[in-house]
C-alpha cells in the first residue's frame, strides 16, 4: 500500500493514500464488509453513499451479527425511516429493556438514596448516543460512521470486547433527508473530478437546512422530536456526541472543551465530565500521532445556548459532544497556516500542510469515536452516579430554597461592594486577593437575597389569551422529558387560589436547569474581545426565554406549594373548542389565539364571507378586542366552523345579530414567498409556518420577481429575513452568500431559481406590483428593500462614511446579538390586533427605523432598558425607535418589520405581525 505521511510534531503518522486498492476496512469473518455492500467503499475519493443504501446495509447488519439491534426512531419529514442502530455484546441486547429502565430511574433520579443509586450504578449500563449526517453537507460523519459500525459488530481485540460488555451504544443518522439530496447530487456527474455539493438547490433539511441543529428546546421538527424522545424520554444517553464538519483553518479537528462564556443554569458537573471525556478524545489522537487537534479558542463554540443536540444536552444533566473535523470525497489540501504551528494548551500537537482524503478524516472519527467508548467503559459506574446525583441535587435545589449567581447579581454585589469594605484578616498571603474583594455579609445579603430566590415552580392558569398556544409550549417541554403537572382540584400557591385544569411545572425535577432555562430569563455576561475593546460575537443568539417568546402568562412561585396533582402522562392536545350561545345570525371569535388563523383561512378557501370588526366589541357577555373575527351564518360556514373549532381549541360565540360596527372584510390571498437558488433559512422556517397556518402561497424566485406582472399572480411579496442582499459594510446585517452555479451547470429544472433580488431589475417590478394594490413585507435584513421602496422608512441607528453611505453603528456603540427586547404595541391597528399592549420581541443585530410622512409606527422601543433575556450593547439607543411600520405605497401597503418576527418559528406572541399583515394587506387595497 502506498502511503502519505504527514510529519505531526515530534512525530509522523501515516495516512493511507487514495490510490490504495486496499479496502479501508478489511472483511472479518461472515458479516458483510463495507467494502462489499456499496457500489463504492464509503470513504473513498470521489464517491458518497446515499441513504437508500446506508439504510439496506443496517439492515443486512441486524441480520447478521448479534451484537446489533436496529430500532425505527420516527420518520423524517419527506417520510424517510430514521433508524438507530443499539450495539452492545449479545448478553446486554438481550436484556435491553431493563438495563433502559435502570438509565431512566438514575437520570431522572426516581430513586432516592445514594446507596439505591449505586447499586443501580453497579450493575446497569453507560448509555452512549453517537450521532451522524445532522448537517447533510457535513459528509465525514456518516460515511465514517459505516465503518464504526462494522468495526464495533466484527473486533475481538480487548477494548472492544470491554466496551460492548460495559455500554450500550445507539448510533444514529439524524437528517436521512439531507444524506439522500446531498448523494445524489453529489453522484449525479459522471467525471469524478466534477462532482461537488456546494450547489444543492435547496435546503438539506426539507425546511429549515442547517438550523435542524437549533431546534431542540422547540421541537418543531420531526427529526428532533425523533432525537429528543430517544435522549430525554426512552434512553437518558450520560454521553451525547454529535459529530460535524468543518475544522478549523490549518487543523484537522476541533474537539471539546469548549470556550465560555458558560451557562450558569445546568450542574457544574456536567462541565467538569465533558472536560475530561474532551481529553481524552485529545489524548487519544495525540498518543496515535494524529495531529491538528485544537479547542477552546481554537473555535467560537461554547456552551450559552440550548437549542442545539449538544447543548440541549447540558440542561438535562448528559455530556454533550461537539466534533467539528475536515474532510470530503474531494480530496483537499490541509493549508499552512503559521500560527497553527506553534504548539500550545488549545493547540497540542500541530500538523504539516498536505494533502487530505476522506478515508483520512475516517480513521480520526474512529479515534474519536473510540476514545468516547473507552471513556464511558473505564468510568461506567461513575458516570451512572453522577447523573444520579445531577438529578438528585436539582430535585434538593427545587425542595428548598436557592439561588442562580448570574452576571447581575455579581455586578450588584460589586456594588454593594463599594460601600462595605472586606476584612483584612481574609486576604491572607495572597495580594491580588484585595483586587476584588468584598464584606463577606454581602454574600447573604446581596447573593441570598430573599427576593432573589429561585422559583420552586411556575403555574400556568387557564386565563391564557391563547390557549392553543399555551400547549405548544407545555409540549415543547414534554418532548424535552420535563415532568408537567395539572391540578385535578383547586389550589393556592403563593397567596393566589388557582382552579382545577391548572397546569405546574415544579423545579424539584431531575431536568431543573432546562425548567429554569425556558422560564427565566437569560442573563449572558458581558464578553469583550479584550478588556474596553469590542463584544466578542457569542456562538449562536444570547436570549431565547421560551415562556416569554411564546407570550404565555405564568406565575413565580418562591415559597413551597402543594394540592392535588397529577402528571401529564404524554404530549397534550387542546382542549376542544366550544360553540357559546345559540344565535342564528354568525360567530364572533376573539384575534387572541394563533390558531384563529387556522379557522380564517378555512372559511377563505371555502369562498365563505369573513370580516374583521375594527373596534372593541362584545360577545356572550365577554369583552373582545379590535380585530374580533366575524362570520355571517350559512351552511357553508357551519359546516368548517363546528369541527374546526372543536379541533383548533378555539371558543366562537354564536350571536343573534350581526355586530353594528366598521368591518373589514377579508379577501382569499395569494402569497409569494420570495427564496433563492439553495434556499434561505428563515424562508424555510416561513414555509413551515404557512403551512402549518394553512396560508395558501408559492415559493417566487427572483427571476419571476424581475419578470414583473406580479399583480396578477400574488397579492402579497413576503421577504424573509435574508433574501435581499445586503450591502457590505451597510445599515442592515447579512450573512455570506455562495455565488450562484452556471446554469449550465445544474439540471433544467432548477435554472429557474437562479438569480439574486437586486436594486436594477427587481426593485422597479416590486415597486410597480406595490403601487397597482399589491401587499410587500419585508423582514430582518431584507428591510433594505423597504428603505428602497419607500424613502419615508429609513434605518434608524446608523452612521454616515465618508462618501455619504450609510453604515451600522459601531459594535462598541450598539450591538444586541440575537436577544428578546420589549416593544410597545398599538393594538388598535390592523397589524397588531390580537397582540398585547407590550410584546417580548426578538431582536438579532437588527436595524429600527426612523419614520417621516404617513408611515405609521405600529410597534417600537420605549424606554432606557428594553432588554429583558441576552445581552445589549447600547440598548438605550433603541429608545422612540420603531421596530414594526405600516406604510402606504400607491394603491398598495408596505409592511416593513425590523425584528425577526418568525424566527425559528419559536417567538409565537408576534407571528400574529406577520398573519395580520397578509390578510390585512390585500383586504384593505381591495377597497381602494
Amino acid at each position: 500500500m502506498s502511503k502519505v505521511m504527514l510529519f505531526l510534531g515530534a512525530g509522523a503518522f501515516a495516512l493511507a493514500s487514495a490510490a490504495s486498492a486496499e479496502p479501508i476496512t478489511p472483511k472479518v469473518g461472515t458479516v458483510t464488509a463495507p467494502f462489499e455492500a456499496f457500489a463504492q467503499e464509503p470513504g473513498s475519493d470521489y464517491f458518497l453513499a446515499d441513504y437508500d443504501a446506508y439504510e439496506a446495509y443496517l439492515k443486512k447488519l441486524a441480520s447478521q451479527s448479534d451484537r446489533m439491534k436496529l430500532v425505527d426512531i420516527g420518520k423524517s419529514a419527506e417520510g424517510r425511516t430514521m433508524w438507530v442502530a443499539i450495539v452492545s455484546s449479545p448478553a446486554n441486547l438481550a436484556k435491553l429493556d431493563h438495563y433502559r429502565d435502570i438509565a431512566r430511574k438514575l437520570a431522572k433520579a426516581e430513586v432516592k438514596t445514594e446507596a439505591e443509586a449505586q447499586a443501580l450504578a453497579n450493575e446497569g449500563k453507560a448509555i452512549v448516543w453517537i450521532d451522524a449526517g445532522m448537517h447533510a453537507t457535513e459528509t465525514v460523519t456518516t460515511q465514517s460512521q459505516i465503518h464504526v459500525l462494522y468495526r464495533m459488530l466484527t473486533g475481538t481485540d480487548a477494548e472492544t470486547m470491554r466496551v460492548l460488555n460495559d455500554e450500550i451504544i445507539l448510533f444514529a443518522q439524524d437528517n436521512p433527508d439531507g444524506l439522500q439530496l446531498v448523494a445524489n447530487w453529489y453522484m449525479r456527474n459522471s467525471e469524478a473530478k466534477d462532482r461537488e455539493f456546494r450547489t444543492i438547490p435547496r435546503l438539506y433539511q426539507k425546511y429549515i437546512g442547517h438550523d435542524n441543529n437549533r431546534d431542540s428546546f422547540m421541537v418543531q421538527m420531526p427529526e428532533t422530536e425523533a432525537v429528543n424522545r430517544m435522549l430525554f424520554r426512552t434512553w437518558f444517553p450520560q454521553i451525547v456526541f454529535n459529530q460535524h464538519q468543518t475544522g478549523p483553518a490549518g487543523m484537522v479537528v476541533f474537539v471539546p472543551p469548549f470556550r465560555d462564556p458558560f451557562n450558569y443554569n445546568y450542574n457544574p458537573i456536567v462541565m467538569t465530565e465533558l472536560q475530561e471525556v474532551g481529553s481524552a478524545m485529545h489524548s487519544r489522537l495525540v498518543s496515535e500521532q494524529k495531529g491538528g487537534s485544537g479547542m477552546r479558542s481554537a473555535a467560537p463554540y461554547s456552551t450559552w445556548h440550548n437549542g442545539m443536540e449538544r447543548s440541549v444536552a447540558y440542561f438535562h444533566n448528559s455530556i454533550g459532544l461537539l466534533t467539528e473535523i475536515i474532510g470530503g470525497p474531494t480530496p483537499e489540501k490541509i493549508p499552512l497556516i503559521a500560527d497553527t504551528q506553534l504548539a500550545r494548551s488549545d493547540e497540542p500537537l500541530p500538523i504539516a500542510p498536505g494533502n487530505w482524503h476522506l478515508k483520512d478524516s475516517l480513521e480520526y472519527q474512529w479515534s474519536l469515536n473510540r476514545a468516547v467508548m473507552d471513556y464511558a467503559s473505564r468510568n461506567r459506574e461513575r458516570l451512572l452516579m453522577n447523573v444520579w446525583r445531577m438529578g438528585n441535587q436539582a430535585i434538593v435545589r427545587g425542595s428548598k430554597d436557592s439561588w442562580t449567581t448570574t452576571p447581575k447579581r455579581v455586578d450588584a454585589l460589586k456594588e454593594a461592594g463599594k460601600g462595605a469594605k472586606a476584612d483584612e484578616g481574609y486576604v491572607g498571603y495572597n495580594s491580588r486577593a484585595k483586587e476584588g474583594m468584598v464584606a463577606p455579609s454581602l454574600y447573604a445579603t446581596v447573593l441570598q437575597d430573599p427576593a432573589k430566590r429561585d422559583p420552586r415552580g411556575y403555574v400556568l392558569g387557564p386565563d391564557q389569551r391563547d390557549m392553543p398556544t399555551t400547549i405548544a409550549f407545555l409540549n415543547a417541554l414534554i418532548k424535552n422529558g420535563v415532568d408537567v403537572d395539572r391540578a385535578t382540584a383547586p389550589f393556592t400557591a403563593g397567596g393566589k387560589r388557582y382552579p382545577a385544569g391548572t397546569y405546574v411545572v415544579k423545579t424539584a425535577q431531575a431536568y431543573r436547569p432546562h425548567v429554569i432555562d425556558m422560564f427565566e430569563p437569560q442573563d449572558h455576561p458581558h464578553d469583550p474581545e479584550f478588556p474596553g475593546g469590542p463584544p466578542k460575537a457569542p456562538y449562536d443568539v444570547t436570549g431565547y426565554t421560551l415562556a416569554y417568546q411564546m407570550g404565555i402568562r405564568f406565575d413565580r412561585v418562591l415559597d413551597d406549594f402543594s394540592g392535588s396533582f397529577e402528571p401529564v402522562p404524554d404530549l397534550l392536545t387542546v382542549n376542544p373548542g366550544r360553540v357559546i350561545g345559540s344565535g342564528k345570525a354568525g360567530w364572533i371569535i376573539g384575534h387572541e389565539a394563533n390558531n384563529s388563523f387556522i379557522l380564517t383561512n378555512r372559511l377563505l378557501k371555502a369562498g365563505v364571507p369573513v370580516a374583521w370588526i375594527e373596534t372593541a366589541t362584545k360577545a356572550g357577555g365577554k369583552d373582545l378586542a379590535a380585530g374580533a373575527i366575524w362570520v355571517p351564518a350559512s351552511a357553508a360556514a357551519a359546516a368548517i366552523m363546528a369541527p374546526s373549532i372543536r379541533q383548533l381549541g378555539i371558543d366562537a360565540y354564536a350571536v343573534d345579530r350581526a355586530p353594528n360596527a366598521t368591518k373589514l372584510a377579508l379577501k382569499p390571498v395569494r402569497v409569494g414567498l420570495v427564496d433563492r437558488y439553495g434556499g434561505v433559512i428563515p424562508a424555510g422556517w416561513t414555509r413551515w409556518l404557512l403551512e402549518q397556518y394553512e396560508f395558501p402561497f408559492s415559493v417566487v424566485y427572483p427571476q419571476e420577481l424581475d419578470a414583473g406582472n406580479l399583480n396578477a399572480k400574488y397579492d402579497v411579496l413576503l421577504f424573509a429575513d435574508g433574501t435581499v442582499p445586503s450591502t457590505p459594510g451597510g445599515p442592515y446585517p447579512g450573512g455570506n452568500r455562495f455565488a450562484m452555479p452556471a446554469a449550465k451547470s445544474i439540471p433544467a429544472e432548477y435554472r429557474g431559481w437562479l438569480g439574486e433580488v437586486t436594486p436594477e431589475k427587481t426593485l422597479p417590478a416590486v415597486a410597480a406590483f406595490a403601487r397597482g394594490g399589491g401587499t410587500v413585507v419585508t423582514v430582518g435584513s431584507a428591510n433594505r428593500l423597504a428603505t428602497l421602496l419607500d424613502p419615508q422608512i429609513q434605518p434608524a441607528l446608523v452612521t454616515k462614511k465618508a462618501d455619504g453611505s450609510l453604515a451600522a453603528l459601531d459594535k462598541k456603540q450598539f450591538y444586541i446579538p440575537g436577544a428578546l427586547l420589549s416593544a410597545r404595541v398599538d393594538t388598535r391597528q390592523p397589524l397588531a390586533y390580537g397582540m398585547t399592549p407590550t410584546v417580548d420581541i426578538f431582536f438579532d443585530e437588527s436595524q429600527p427605523f426612523t419614520l417621516s410622512g404617513t408611515a405609521k409606527k405600529v410597534a417600537w422601543f420605549e424606554g432606557a432598558a428594553p432588554l429583558r433575556s441576552g445581552w445589549a450593547v447600547g440598548q438605550g439607543r433603541l429608545d422612540g425607535t420603531v421596530a414594526i411600520v405600516d406604510a402606504d405605497l400607491g394603491k398598495g401597503k408596505l409592511f416593513a418589520m425590523g425584528p425577526e418576527i418568525t424566527q425559528r418559528a419559536q417567538p409565537y406572541a408576534t407571528f400574529k405581525l406577520l398573519f395580520n399583515g397578509l390578510l390585512y394587506g390585500p383586504s384593505v387595497t381591495a377597497t381602494r
